[in-house]
């Protein structure tokens, strides 16, 4: 039983077969012939992505302008490819096609080699035959670019920059502004720079505070002193008064 199922699986891996890899159909050949990958007439804008496997590739029929940079580079055991009747548009974009075709000069091109559709200058002109110098302004086009880029970002910072030499003049430039209320208007200066609460001490009478080490006498002591003086002397005068009579 065993020996049947090692040789129908045999079979199924040797024979050919087709599934579908949307949008494309791969067919697994039988070795060495590889895996073909079937793309043709799907109106296809993109080349989609690719197993690295592949031997045989149809892009024919499509609908292509270009061929993003990269989109062969995976396929090392690519053997054959056809991209005619797609509509190349032969600038800066066909720059990797054309090259990749030039340097992978082994891998056969079926169908007739792809040709520019567009623009009228180089219309039905094979993409092999195009001269570097219709590339010569793409690295113009790349350090335009950059230009662009770096003089975003430039602008980008010479604002930060100026936001915040503004935000540094502003603060520079602000007033705080201490409100003392009304129950404070009675606190002499030297009460308000004393580091030292205890010594401040309200006086009944008036309301004022005096500092407490400052030795200055205050208003009503003085009254005291001036009451006590007068008592001394009508106390003086009148034991005179007594003593003459």
């Amino acid at each position: 039983m065993h020996s049947w199922l090692r040789v129908f699986l045999l079979l199924a891996t040797s024979s050919a077969h087709t599934v579908a890899v949307s949008p494309c159909l791969c067919s697994s050949l039988r070795p060495p012939a590889g895996l073909l990958v079937n793309c043709s007439a799907m109106d296809l804008t993109e080349i989609p992505q690719l197993p690295s496997n592949t031997t045989q590739l149809h892009l024919q029929g499509n609908l292509l302008t270009a061929v993003s940079p990269g989109a062969f580079d995976t396929l090392l055991d690519l053997r054959e490819v056809s991209l005619s009747g797609n509509l190349f548009h032969c600038d800066c974009r066909i720059r990797y096609l054309r090259n990749w075709l030039l340097r992978n000069t082994a891998v056969s091109v079926t169908g007739g080699g792809p040709t520019c559709a567009s623009p009228s200058p180089v219309a039905h002109k094979d993409i092999v035959d195009l001269g570097e110098e219709l590339f010569g302004c793409c690295a113009a086009e790349q350090g335009c670019a950059d230009v662009v880029t770096d003089g975003l970002l430039g602008a980008m910072l010479l604002c930060l920059v100026v936001l915040l030499l503004w935000c540094m003049r502003l603060a520079k430039n602000a007033a705080f502004t201490l409100h003392i209320g009304k129950k404070h208007v009675g606190f002499e200066a030297y009460s308000l720079r004393s580091k030292k609460p205890k010594h401040r001490q309200r006086l009944q009478s008036g309301g004022s505070y005096v500092s407490g080490d400052s030795g200055a006498p205050s208003g009503h002591m003085m009254m005291k002193h001036h009451v006590a003086m007068q008592l001394y002397y009508h106390k003086y005068w009148m034991s005179s008064t007594r003593n003459t009579l």
